[in-house]
């Protein structure tokens, strides 16, 4: 479950690992800590200003089938479209849809072995490709861990790599 502060800027809604979540307010801010080798992505509609932030942690439900029931955000193939189906029922047009993406990095995987990132950041793109939508914006691979922002108000999404912070 998501974490809410409030504070003078607005609430700011923080998104665990495997977690997501969707808003209809202008005042939040959806935060996400520490994408390694997970990937966060933002959906978000600029004619309704609604927008939703997930956190995955692994790419397919098929490596644990109980857990994705329990945890579907855990997985990007059921997450990413959980959290499709939570903008557009909040009233978001896939049409207007802008969606960004961070992560996927290989932060020890040094040997690249496991291709963990690789693997959530492709499950991605295919679970976008089928549904007739595309990446407009992502910061992906490396090694640094990255923390993502959606600023509901107007749909700006940062990345912090570090001390750096970027618009994406």
């Amino acid at each position: 479950m998501s974490v809410a502060t409030t504070s003078l800027r607005g609430t700011t809604q923080t998104v665990g690992i495997a977690e997501m979540h969707v808003s209809t307010s202008p005042d939040d801010m959806l935060v996400t800590y520490s994408l390694g080798s997970c990937i966060g992505v933002t959906v978000y509609d600029p004619a309704v200003k609604v927008g939703a932030l997930i956190h995955c942690m692994l790419p397919v439900s098929k490596l644990d089938p109980e857990k994705a029931k329990a945890r579907p955000y855990m997985f990007v193939d059921t997450g990413v479209l959980a959290m499709l189906q939570g903008v557009l029922d909040a009233g978001a047009e896939k049409s207007r849809l802008i969606i960004k993406a961070a992560g996927a990095a290989s932060p020890m995987d040094n040997c690249g072995r496991f291709k963990i990132g690789d693997r959530n950041h492709t499950t991605l793109r295919k679970i976008l490709w089928k549904n007739d939508l595309l990446i407009k914006r992502e910061d992906i691979g490396g090694t640094q861990p990255r923390t993502m922002t959606l600023y509901l108000a107007d749909g700006r999404t940062t990345i912090r790599t570090g001390r750096e912070e970027a618009d994406l």
